[in-house]
């Protein structure tokens, strides 16, 4: 009896301390998981960081490369008109030159008919002609192409003339026509908000309807340079498209100019288009202000 007792206190024992065992194991094995979650925790964070400074440092970088290629090409700041292209020289300051070779155009619908009822392969090569003669090369055909513009897209043809009475009644339509195309352009949410103000009003106003609408387009062809003049080259928006259709539009353009100077005032432009004179208010540095602070 004594013996039986003997061993269940040995079994009762041996099964005590293999419990504590693997309670102390089940906690090792515990802190070992807890343990090293933390440290993939800590290795994710510390690549997630290591990944962030690789892309700080590599923004960094392409913006010191940015930078240093500003620095390095004078032209990247420099605008040059039609015709022509940025170069630098020995020095290292940044000119404009004319374009020295125009790629061929194999589409005839890319030729273009000049003032001088030429017809030319490409718009290109009515700048590149108007450059060498404006610049003195010895390239340029004849000194009349100092002031060559395109008078419409297509090979040059035979246009029918402008009669006298159709010219007469062309500052009219004209007007009408300016007028209905700024229309247009507020109903098609296409015209820039600082020229919505000057389309309502034209709205409502007859005086108004002539006057905002012959400023806005004067103001819109007075392109680069911005020197309140409009020059015949920048008249081309206007004539290009309506030749085919109005066939007075060249010599109504061309009188617009009064004083031959190859260069339209607003109170040329307002003349031409019968408009008094005290009605025009010149807006284009108020537009232009205004367009900037968008």
């Amino acid at each position: 009896m004594r013996s039986l007792l003997q061993l269940m206190m040995i079994i009762g024992l041996i099964g005590s301390i293999l419990i504590t065992e693997g309670y102390a194991e089940r906690r090792r094995n515990k802190q070992r998981r807890r343990t090293t979650t933390t440290e993939v925790a800590y290795e994710k964070d510390m690549n997630i960081l290591g990944d962030e400074e690789l892309n700080d440092e590599a923004a960094a970088s392409s913006s010191e490369e940015n930078d240093s290629v500003l620095r390095m090409d004078p032209c990247m700041d420099k605008h040059c008109g039609a015709g022509k292209i940025c170069k630098t020289n020995g020095a290292g300051n940044a000119g404009c030159v004319c374009i020295d070779n125009c790629n061929e155009e194999s589409d005839p619908r890319r030729k273009v008919c000049t003032n001088h009822n030429v017809t030319f392969g490409s718009d290109c090569e009515v700048y590149q002609a108007r450059c060498f003669c404006d610049s003195g090369d010895s390239r340029c055909r004849s000194p009349e192409f100092q002031h060559v513009h395109i008078e419409y897209y297509g090979e040059c043809r035979q246009m029918p003339s402008c009669k006298e009475e159709d010219l007469i009644d062309f500052p009219r339509r004209m007007r009408d026509w300016l007028f209905n195309i700024m229309r247009d352009l507020a109903d098609r949410h296409e015209l820039p908000s600082h020229y919505l103000k000057m389309q309502r009003e034209a709205e409502t106003n007859m005086t108004l309807r002539w006057t905002n609408s012959a400023i806005w387009k004067w103001c819109d062809l007075d392109g680069h340079p911005h020197d309140r003049t409009v020059s015949r080259h920048e008249l081309f928006p206007i004539r290009a498209p309506l030749m085919a259709l109005e066939h007075c539009i060249a010599p109504f353009l061309n009188n617009c100019d009064a004083d031959n100077d190859h260069k339209i005032t607003l109170k040329e432009w307002g003349k031409c288009l019968q408009l008094d004179e005290d009605d025009l208010d010149d807006k284009c540095d108020e537009l232009a202000e205004a367009a900037n602070a968008q």
